[in-house]
């Protein structure tokens, strides 16, 4: 597990780390510019070792791009690194001298008693490295000014770019881009990963993101840990270890009602999820006309013809898949939520039903509140059924899809996905989750019919729905990491990705260094 942080979070974890810990700021940002310097030294090496054959010169003229705070401290401490190391390094200071934080102002007294010259404008020429260091996790409003001039600049130049914490541009907290962004090659980042590089567009402005502790660890949050995390280890040790002395039933019982006439791959796809990710047996509930496709296409499967007692029978419910919007899904939704306690994943058509009726989101609401009515409740809404659900449009769900997660995963006591590139699912205790495993191949007809399956079998066999959700996701994306470097993420297919499942509880699968 890896925290992903606010900037709130990061500042407390901060200040804590030199006030509680008495770790000395200006020790930290030595620190922070040491491990710049070895991304960039690494770098060097690689291009030195090419150069050398042919009888060329890495190139080594550097520019550094400071701003007034701490994060201009960082770059001006790893300027004079460079400086001291050989490399021809330039300066140049972004914004007013009177808003220089003191630690940037000690930084800035040490590169020039080395020799170091600044100037306070952006130079011509060009650079084979530029180093932005003009705004970390601070930044709150759309660049304005001489800070989006030198930002615009950095982008127009044909150099390797560095940025020290953060993009300059991206928020730190949602990834936004506040009026423009640094576009880097590679992004640093100090203690712990920020929220602003993992979700997009800010992952896009990231490029590759290294993180170093530089002496800042989970102490300094003083018990008050990040409510954001990811994966990234293999999938297998998130989950239990099979019973030897297991049976099918010991494995769990899904039951899956999906697939309207002329559906029936998303029923066959939320039933190969389910059984690839290790349930005992699957029940499909289906339109009588995909009876004897389904039966032929999966003949593991059992499909059945009453919903009462495929209900009775599960373990686990899955329902919306390929379900349709009429008359008889709206009947059969009720049923499942009035008259069945088991965990249940509410996917696709089954969520447009809940939007297009109120009272039944109502009555699902009250259920829910009820301690004794509550059930383990996991929804699966891309942001298009987030924004009908909650009655707003796409964009606004887009700008910020946790904060939409959070509202009705505590509204529901259930755990709430919104897919997109960065999947998130909340709980109704605040704790918010960050999918990094996937690509965009999975953005294809069927991939969330067998994510609904997985994590069928997931609320199956786990107590807590949230932990369900999480490793669900984190094993759909990985199968589809593992479709992708097979076929291609322009060529794969859900069904691929179906058949992946299984080769990610092989030998440690982990997810790409790709976030």
């Amino acid at each position: 597990m890896e925290y992903l942080v606010t900037s709130q979070e990061m500042r407390f974890c901060d200040r804590n780390t030199s006030e509680r810990y008495h770790i000395p700021s200006a020790v930290l940002m030595e620190r922070a510019a040491l491990a710049c310097f070895s991304v960039i030294e690494e770098r060097q090496a690689k291009i030195r070792a090419a150069c050398e054959p042919l009888g060329a010169r890495a190139g080594d003229r550097v520019l550094v791009a400071a701003g007034c705070g701490n994060n201009g401290g960082d770059g001006l401490a790893l300027a004079r690194l460079l400086l001291q190391a050989g490399y021809r390094v330039d300066v140049s200071l972004i914004g007013p001298q009177e808003r220089q934080s003191d630690l940037m102002s000690m930084q800035l007294e040490a590169f020039q008693a080395y020799g170091g010259a600044v100037r306070r404008s952006l130079p011509e020429g060009e650079y084979d490295i530029i180093i932005d260091a003009i705004f970390g996790v601070g930044l709150t409003r759309p660049l304005t000014g001489d800070f989006l001039e030198a930002v615009e600049w950095i982008n127009r130049m044909p150099a390797w770019v560095l940025a020290v914490d953060l993009p300059s541009g991206v928020c730190a907290d949602t990834g936004a881009v506040l009026g423009a962004a640094v576009e880097a090659d590679v992004t640093v980042t100090f203690g712990f990963r920020k929220r602003g590089v993992f979700f997009y567009p800010g992952a896009r402005y990231a490029g590759r993101v290294l993180c170093f502790p530089c002496g800042i660890t989970p102490d300094g949050f003083l018990g008050q840990f990040p409510r954001c995390f990811t994966y990234t280890g293999p999938v297998g040790e998130l989950l239990s270890p099979r019973r030897p002395d297991g049976n099918k039933g010991t494995f769990g019982k899904v039951a899956v009602f999906a697939g309207q006439e002329g559906m029936a791959g998303a029923c066959l796809l939320a039933a190969r999820g389910a059984f690839g990710t290790g349930c005992g047996m699957v029940k499909l509930i289906s339109h009588p006309s995909n009876r004897v496709l389904l039966q032929r296409a999966l003949p593991e499967a059992m499909v059945g013809s009453d919903p009462r007692e495929a209900a009775g029978w599960a373990d686990a419910i899955v329902a919306g898949p390929g379900l349709g919007t009429g008359e008889g899904a709206k009947e059969l939704l009720s049923f499942l939520l009035r008259e069945t306690k088991q965990p249940l994943v509410l996917d696709a058509d089954a969520l447009n039903v809940l939007a297009l009726n109120r009272e039944m989101l109502e009555q699902l609401q009250l259920l829910q509140e009820n301690p004794d009515t509550r059930r383990p409740l996991i929804l699966t809404p891309h942001p298009g059924e987030m924004a009908r659900l909650a009655d707003c449009s796409t964009s606004e769900v887009l700008a910020d899809p946790s904060a939409c997660a959070l509202v009705w995963a505590e509204k529901l006591s259930a755990a709430v996905l919104c897919k997109t590139a960065r999947t998130v699912i909340a709980s109704p205790s605040g704790e918010l989750y960050a999918n990094g495993s996937g690509n965009s191949g999975m953005a294809t007809a069927g991939s969330g019919d067998v994510l609904a399956g997985i994590l069928g079998t997931m609320a199956a066999q786990k107590e807590d729905p949230f932990d369900a959700a999480c490793v669900g996701v984190y094993l759909h994306g990985l199968a589809g990491d593992l479709a992708a470097h097979e076929k291609g993420e322009r060529s794969m297919t859900a069904g691929d990705l179906a058949d992946k499942i299984a080769d990610c509880f092989r030998g440690g699968v982990e997810r790409r260094k790709t976030v």
